[in-house]
C-alpha cells in the first residue's frame, strides 16, 4: 500500500522529509549538504524506444540522515523504490519514445557525521566475543557474488595474509595493511573500476580505482569469515582532515559549492560481532600516494593508512551496498555490477554513465551552514 501511494504521488512531482535522526556520536563533526542532480538525458543518434532512468539515492544510517528528497520533471512516470535484493533506494523515471526532452531534477538534503572509531577510539576497547554469531541482516555480507569471489585464489591470498590470527579486528587490519603495501591507484581505469577481485589477484595487476581496491578488501575479509561490504557513494565537499595530506584528492568546494560530476567514490566497512560496522578505506591511501608521490613507508602515508582503518570524514554520502544485482524495474542489462552512478537505457541500450556530458547530468553540492 505504501509503495502504491508513493507511486501515485510522484507521478506529478514529489517531496518527502524524514523524521529527525539522532546520531550515535553527537560529538563528531556534522555536515549538511544540499545535493542537486539535474538530468537532460542525451539520446544517442539512431536510438529509439522508451527511456528508463535509475538514480541511486542515499540511505539512512547512524552516520547519515536524508532529511528530504524532492524531484520534478517531464517524465511519463517516476517513483522511489527499494524493491531489490539489497534494498538500494532508487528513483526510477521513464519517458516514451516521442518525448522531445527527458528532464529530471532531484534535490536532496543530507546530514552526515564523521565516523571515528580508530585505534585510539572505541576500537581500542574491542574484545572478541567467545562465540561469534551473525544476525540475518549481516550474513549476506559473508557470501560470494559474481565479482566478489571468496574461494580459490582469493581464499589462498586471504589465508596467507592473516596467518594464524584469530581476532577478526586484527585480521581486518592485516588485510588493510597488505592492500596499502601492495596495491596502487590507476587513474586510467574507467569510472571507479569494476571490482573483479578474482581477475585482479589472478593477473597480479594489483592496481585500479576505489571499487577495485576496496572490493579486494571486502573479498579477502569475507574469505576469512569477516562480514564486509562496499558502500557506493559520492564526495560532496571538502575533507579538512584528509586535505592536510592531499589538497586536491579528497573533495573540494569553493564557498561551499562544488560540481561533483566526478565525485563518485566506493568505500568499505567490515562487521565486528559485539561492536557493529567499522569503516575502512584502503583505496584512498592509494589515491593519496599517487597524488602526492609518496612511498608506502613515508610517515604521511602511514598516518593516512592508520586513520582510514576505523575512521572516515563526512564529506561523502553513501547510496547503497548493492553488488551484482537486479534493479527494479528490471533493465535489459542485468545483473548490474554496482550502483554508484545513475543508470539509463534507451530502447534497451545503456547510456555511458561515466561521462556526465555524454549521459546528460550535472551534480552540484552545496554545504549548508
Amino acid at each position: 500500500m505504501k509503495k502504491m501511494l508513493l507511486a501515485s504521488l510522484v507521478a506529478t512531482g514529489f517531496a518527502y522529509a524524514n523524521q529527525p535522526q539522532t546520531f550515535t556520536n553527537p560529538n563528531t563533526t556534522l555536515h549538511t549538504y544540499e545535493f542537486t542532480n539535474t538530468y537532460d538525458l542525451v539520446v544517442p543518434k539512431g536510438a529509439s524506444g522508451q527511456t528508463n532512468l535509475w538514480v541511486p539515492l542515499p540511505f539512512d544510517s547512524d552516520y547519515q540522515n536524508v532529511k528530504s528528497i524532492e524531484f520534478e520533471g517531464n517524465y511519463n512516470k517516476a517513483f522511489i523504490t527499494e524493491n531489490n535484493q539489497y534494498g538500494a533506494k532508487t528513483l526510477y523515471a521513464n519517458w516514451n519514445d516521442k518525448a522531445e526532452k527527458r528532464l529530471l531534477k532531484v534535490k536532496m538534503v543530507v546530514q552526515t557525521q564523521d565516523r571515528e572509531y580508530g585505534k585510539t577510539g572505541a576500537l581500542s576497547q574491542y574484545q572478541m566475543p567467545e562465540n561469534i554469531e551473525y544476525s540475518i541482516d549481516v550474513q549476506p555480507y559473508l557470501k560470494a557474488t559474481e565479482h566478489i569471489k571468496i574461494d580459490g585464489i582469493v581464499k589462498e591470498f586471504a589465508d596467507k595474509i592473516v596467518g594464524n590470527e584469530t581476532n577478526p579486528l586484527k585480521k581486518a587490519e592485516l588485510i588493510h595493511q597488505w592492500i596499502v603495501k601492495n596495491m596502487e591507484r590507476d587513474n586510467s581505469v574507467l569510472g571507479c573500476g569494476d571490482g573483479d577481485v578474482e581477475k585482479i589477484l589472478t593477473t597480479g595487476v594489483l592496481k585500479g580505482k576505489c571499487t577495485d581496491i576496496n572490493s579486494v578488501f571486502v573479498a579477502l575479509a569475507r574469505a576469512v569469515n569477516i562480514p564486509a561490504r562496499e558502500i557506493f557513494g559520492i564526495r560532496l565537499g571538502a575533507a579538512p582532515k584528509m586535505s592536510a595530506y592531499s589538497a586536491t584528492s579528497f573533495g573540494s568546494a569553493k564557498d561551499g559549492v562544488a560540481n561533483v560530476n566526478g565525485g563518485q567514490h566506493c568505500r568499505a566497512e567490515f562487521y565486528l560481532a559485539g561492536f557493529g560496522w567499522v569503516p575502512v578505506d584502503s583505496a584512498d591511501v592509494a589515491k593519496m600516494r599517487l597524488a602526492e608521490k609518496k612511498s608506502v613507508e613515508d610517515k604521511e602515508t602511514q598516518a593516512v593508512a592508520n586513520y582510514l582503518f576505523g575512521n572516515w570524514e563526512a564529506n561523502w554520502v553513501g547510496f547503497n551496498h548493492a553488488r551484482d544485482f537486479a534493479l527494479y524495474p528490471t533493465p535489459e542489462l542485468t545483473p548490474l555490477n554496482n550502483f554508484g552512478y545513475p543508470y539509463a537505457e534507451v530502447g534497451g541500450e545503456p547510456l555511458n554513465s561515466f561521462d556526465a556530458k555524454e549521459f546528460g547530468y550535472e551534480f552540484i553540492s552545496k554545504e549548508i551552514k
